[in-house]
């Protein structure tokens, strides 16, 4: 039962300018970007990772060091070409404004299982490497560090969103309903009887309820009623799970979020943000 925790690379510069950058080389982490991921460090601080993966695009590389500053010096970064970002083909690098007028758009809005980027992957084919690879990399954390190890996985808006997708048991078609920000923690635990999405999308909040606790329950069985949750990592009294991760009634997203816009224009992060591809 160890538990993965998704981290969404920050801001880059071409979220910032509308383009999508895909796996376009040389694409970092703009000035938010680094706050962003600065912040997701600090709030991992007090989880002692048993590794950290990272798609092998620079913008999570940067994102990576971020966790890794806060972490056991003895943890060495990984990078997985399995979690890297979506092979948007022809659509690379092309301004948001434009892809959305091809009519390939529309069928990632409403049917993505069915998109193929032109000259590059389908929707289809980057989930079913994204999951394979963390379903197996969860495994061999597991056998190598125990089921209660933490590990890390740095990835894009697209690649996350499909393995959440997945791990809640949801049609490819349905995973344009998930959200997915820059710098944002998702996590999933996965068990012998089904994977546990434990948070998704969240900006702040304390997360040393990851840490193993030496009297942890072992069952994997769902508790009728929801149970009382993780016990509280910074003090007395436990039973009522986690601090909120985003701020009373949640949904808001972060604070330094460039206004509620949504035009194509303000998309900090492609296309995906109105449920399009490209989240990169």
């Amino acid at each position: 039962m160890a538990t993965l925790v998704l981290l969404r690379h920050g801001r880059t510069t071409a979220n910032a300018s509308g383009v999508l950058a895909g796996r376009t080389p040389g694409v970092l982490l703009d000035d938010q970007g680094h706050d962003q991921v600065s912040r997701a460090g600090e709030r991992l601080t007090d989880v002692p990772l048993a590794a950290v993966y990272s798609s092998p695009m620079e913008r999570c590389r940067e994102t990576s060091a971020a966790v890794l500053e806060h972490q056991d010096p003895s943890i060495v970064l990984r990078v997985e070409e399995a979690i890297s970002e979506c092979d948007y083909g022809s659509w690379q690098g092309r301004p948001l404004k434009e892809l959305a007028q091809e009519p390939l758009w529309k069928v990632v809005q409403s049917q993505p299982s069915a998109a193929v980027f032109p000259g590059g992957e389908s929707m289809t084919t980057m989930q079913a490497r994204a999951v394979e690879a963390v379903r197996r990399i969860d495994a061999e954390v597991e056998a190598q560090h125990g089921a209660s190890a933490v590990w890390v996985a740095v990835s894009h808006g697209d690649i996350i969103k499909a393995v959440l997708a997945d791990a809640l048991g949801m049609h490819l078609d349905l995973f344009q309903r998930i959200q997915v920000d820059p710098a944002s923690i998702s996590i999933v635990r996965y068990t012998e009887a089904r994977p546990y999405v434990l948070a998704q999308n969240t900006h702040a909040g304390d997360l040393g309820w990851l840490r193993p606790a030496a009297d942890a329950a072992t069952t994997t069985d769902a508790v009728p009623g929801g149970g009382a949750g993780p016990r509280a990592a910074d003090g007395p009294g436990g039973g009522a799970g986690p601090r909120a991760a985003d701020g009373p009634g949640g949904g808001a997203g972060p604070e330094d979020r460039q206004g509620a816009e949504t035009t194509l224009e303000a998309l900090e992060d492609g296309p995906a943000e109105l449920a399009g591809p490209g989240r990169s």
